[in-house]
């Protein structure tokens, strides 16, 4: 994925399926060096938030 399609993603209004590492997560901001962004799981147990590279990011059609 690419800084561009963060930005998209981040300002829909639609559910988007994101991946990291083959795991659901939601994109909480793209970070200012625009190469890595703050995720966290997709579960409401988990608030552990963590900076992944955004190159990492799948979007699962």
């Amino acid at each position: 994925m690419d800084a561009k399609r963060v930005k998209q993603i981040l300002s829909s209004s639609a559910e988007i399926d994101v991946k990291y590492n083959g795991v659901s997560v939601w994109i909480d901001g793209l970070n200012e060096d625009g190469r890595t962004a703050t995720v966290h799981l997709r579960d409401p147990q988990l608030e552990e938030r963590t900076i992944v590279e955004i190159h990492e990011l799948v979007e699962e059609l």
